[in-house]
């Protein structure tokens, strides 16, 4: 039987990516206690890269959103594997860690950022309210524009 979350998903037609395998030498979550590190993920999807580039060119901020919510929409899919496929066990979204690919004069990393945000609000309601860093950064690997780490609470 489908949870809150997973009804709430099928509402929004947001179908989770299936989650890919560490790119390096590292686990894509660690539970500690009662809080989950998830590894920062990338915008792919079915193993493709997407948005490969900056932000300010050749991306402008509706891209980089985009990119930031395919970013969370992987940590989504990590986050049910790591709860055995119950996503109603996440208490809060505590904190998300943006990394925007930039060029030197692009300033608007936070809005980019947003994307992601406003997915876990859309999902989890209040409890996908969370402190946030919204880094400008010079690369990212494989040269994507956005990656996004996050912190959450769970039952």
């Amino acid at each position: 039987m489908a949870g809150t979350i997973d009804a709430r998903l099928t509402a929004l037609k947001i179908e989770l990516p299936n989650p890919g395998e560490p790119g390096a030498t590292y686990v894509q979550f660690v539970r500690t206690g009662n809080l989950i590190f998830l590894t920062g993920q990338l915008p792919q999807s079915s193993g493709e890269r997407r948005f490969v580039g900056k932000l300010g060119n050749p991306f402008g901020i509706p891209e980089g959103q985009q990119a930031a919510r395919l970013c969370a929409l992987n940590l989504l899919a990590h986050l049910k594997v790591a709860l055995g496929g119950d996503l109603d066990r996440v208490v809060r979204i505590v904190r998300v860690g943006g990394y925007v690919n930039s060029t030197p004069d692009f300033t608007r990393q936070a809005m980019v950022i947003n994307g992601a945000s406003d997915l876990f609000l859309d999902v989890f309601g209040e409890a996908g309210r969370h402190a946030r860093t919204s880094i400008g950064v010079s690369a990212l690997p494989h040269d994507v524009a956005v990656e996004v780490d996050a912190i959450v609470e769970v039952a």
